[in-house]
């Protein structure tokens, strides 16, 4: 309905005149960046439908909408976007480098993400040698928690200060049919972990999906009360591998507020901060809250403090840029950090205004979320 469509300038952050200050990464709209997500592995031992749909569920559930369109099919045992070899990917070295120049410019959260970061062998070494930036004040990792509990206790002696943890359904079948994995009782275990070692707030994140686990949002707020954890619910975006994503897939912000406001009384929370992505809720009469992610219906690009690196050394200013900047040859072509920083600094003054998810013309990134980062 186009009375519910967002003003895209409602969003889109208005140009500046003055040019990137020195010291810092700012945007030509006058954004300044102080978050860098940092992909370490475009593996995944998940399939998830909305990135990685290579499983039979999955291509059932998009059937009735790839009918009639020219989509790739899913070939068993076949990846659509094989994983790129280990010379490709960037070392820790690399990544911890990239860090540094990017903390002396200002940012001051990291959060590692994949893929599914806790694939990459000694990834303990990376938070260590991260937390040991002085001016990171925020350390965190997204995981589907499968490889947790083997690592969780690493984790948080190298420094990892929080974690965020995915979790879709909290029914066994519908688990791995959005999955393509029989896992929950290994993420339920990794969510309870990392609440007892104080890698705190836990946030969990569901990816809502209309026909897939809407009738689980109730329920997945009331888990949200049990554990005394922050359960985030986020809208369906067009970041699956198999290029199947459709509005009428997308269940609303609003939609999920009202779904859960009509059992549990919810009271709005202020923003973390001002480029914060969510809006906050709390639930009950404990420390247990809610977050409603709404990149669709409720962008919010005028305040994004965000790049990505992805794990082959590209920076990317936006998670649906159709153009990506590499850093790869200036890591090991011997450059200067003075000539890293300058081209981070000339890379985030091209940042995008924002995302085009809501316009006539939006095409799809060839890149799934797997390969981006969260």
């Amino acid at each position: 309905h186009s009375e519910n469509r967002p003003d895209r300038n409602q969003f889109a952050p208005q140009r500046g005149h003055s040019m990137s200050r020195p010291g810092v990464l700012q945007d030509s709209y006058n954004r300044v960046i102080r978050d860098l997500r940092i992909s370490i592995t475009d593996r995944c031992n998940f399939n998830c439908v909305y990135c990685l749909p290579e499983t039979e569920e999955a291509a059932n559930f998009y059937q009735p909408v790839a009918s009639g369109a020219k989509r790739p099919a899913p070939v068993p045992g076949k990846l659509l976007y094989p994983w790129k070899p280990r010379s490709q990917i960037l070392s820790f070295e690399e990544i911890t480098r990239v860090a540094q120049v990017a903390a002396s410019l200002g940012v001051d959260k990291i959060r590692i993400t994949g893929g599914e970061p806790l694939l990459r062998r000694g990834v303990e070494s990376l938070i260590s040698q991260i937390a040991a930036i002085d001016s990171i004040r925020d350390l965190s990792l997204t995981t589907n928690g499968t490889h947790f509990p083997r690592l969780a206790k690493c984790l948080k002696e190298a420094g990892l200060g929080r974690v965020t943890i995915s979790l879709d359904s909290l029914d066994r079948d519908n688990f791995k049919k959005i999955t393509g994995r029989n896992g929950l009782a290994e993420v339920l275990k990794s969510i309870r972990l990392a609440k007892s070692l104080g890698l705190t707030p836990v946030k969990v994140n569901a990816v809502i999906i209309r026909g897939l686990n809407e009738h689980e949002i109730v329920r997945l707020a009331k888990f949200a009360m049990d554990e005394d954890i922050i359960m985030r619910f986020i809208e369906f975006m067009p970041l699956d591998s198999r290029q199947a994503w459709r509005r009428d897939h997308v269940v609303s912000g609003d939609e999920i507020a009202g779904r859960i406001q009509s059992k549990y009384p919810l009271t709005r929370l202020p923003a973390d901060n001002p480029s914060g992505t969510s809006t906050r809720w709390s639930l009950g009469e404990g420390a247990a809250e809610i977050g409603i992610i709404a990149p669709v219906t409720q962008p919010f690009c005028g305040n994004c403090n965000r790049i990505r690196l992805t794990a082959d050394g590209k920076i990317r200013t936006c998670l649906f840029s159709h153009h990506e900047h590499d850093l790869k040859p200036s890591l090991r072509d011997g450059s200067g950090t003075a000539e890293l920083a300058a081209q981070l600094q000339q890379i985030v003054l091209k940042k995008e205004p924002g995302h085009r998810i809501n316009e006539p013309d939006f095409v799809q990134p060839a890149r799934t979320m797997s390969l981006i980062g969260g």
